[in-house]
């Protein structure tokens, strides 16, 4: 067993939100961005990949080429193709892959992982979408904005949106 100060592996959020915090209606995306899902195929393949049951369940099959890990408080849950935890804590302990570890969802699970997570990865869609997910406003005060990359609408996407990367600011003691 490690003692309560082992380290724990950095912790990187992905995710992509609406305009209005949204970040998923049902289960699933409100929106088509096929771009989206391989820039998050890019960033999180050869990584750990940390999600709630709800996430897991809307997953066709275990992402392949990441260590699947679930979060759930249900004892006897479990997910061919993952390890199921019942903590945040638990989850970092059992990454085996590279850091960081990426926390994918959904809304409860990244609350938990926002007060621990180094730099987050946003995909800011323009607009508002209907949900009943939510991702929590990064506070300027503890996150700055380190890269930016635009997407605007074409005639395939019809969807602005911008890659947004934030790192978490030094705390000032």
């Amino acid at each position: 067993m490690h003692g309560a100060h082992a380290m724990r592996p950095a912790l990187a959020l992905i995710v992509a939100v609406a305009a209005n915090g949204v970040i998923g209606r049902d289960g699933k995306l409100p929106w088509h961005l096929p771009d989206d899902l391989r820039h998050f195929r890019t960033l999180t393949t050869g990584h750990s990949i940390i999600m709630g049951r709800r996430t897991w369940q809307s997953l066709p099959r275990p992402l392949p080429d990441r260590q699947n890990i679930v979060v759930s408080r249900q004892s006897d849950f479990s997910a061919t193709g993952a390890l199921v935890v019942s903590s945040l804590n638990d989850a970092l302990g059992a990454v085996d892959r590279p850091e960081p570890a990426f926390c994918i969802g959904g809304g409860e699970l990244y609350r938990a992982a926002l007060p621990i997570a180094r730099i987050a990865y946003v995909t800011e869609i323009a607009g508002d979408y209907d949900g009943d997910a939510t991702f929590p406003k990064l506070d300027a005060a503890h996150w700055r904005e380190t890269s930016r990359v635009r997407h605007a609408a074409s005639a395939t996407g019809r969807i602005d949106y911008e890659f947004v990367t934030y790192e978490r600011r030094a705390a000032a003691y």
